[in-house]
């Protein structure tokens, strides 16, 4: 037995791994409609409210608050690739040294 297939996973936490690194760069594309929406209307009323003369402050804060979300989703997906990587590379790791030991007598 060979080396277990872990080349989704990696491809998965890879492409994750980017979208963190785009989320932290305040890019769009990464980001879900949810957190899409909460971020484009946190802009318009921001745009709003300084049109309007008064300060955007809490339009500020939840931008803020929408980024951080999307970065802590971005954070746990890359934790379950990697723990779901591990299981598999355990789990092919088990199944060979059985192999091993039971193919000696």
């Amino acid at each position: 037995m060979g080396k277990p297939d872990t080349r989704r996973l990696d491809k998965a936490i890879q492409q994750t791994n980017r979208k963190l690194d785009a989320v932290r760069n305040r890019e769009m594309w990464p980001l879900d409609g949810r957190e899409r929406r909460a971020v484009l209307g946190a802009l318009t009323s921001g745009s709003y409210r300084v049109f309007r003369g008064n300060s955007p402050g809490r339009a500020e804060r939840k931008i803020e608050t929408a980024w951080q979300s999307a970065e802590t989703r971005l954070v746990a997906e890359i934790a379950a690739l990697q723990a779901e990587r591990q299981r598999v590379v355990n789990d092919a790791a088990k199944t060979k040294a059985a192999k091993k030991s039971s193919s000696w007598w």
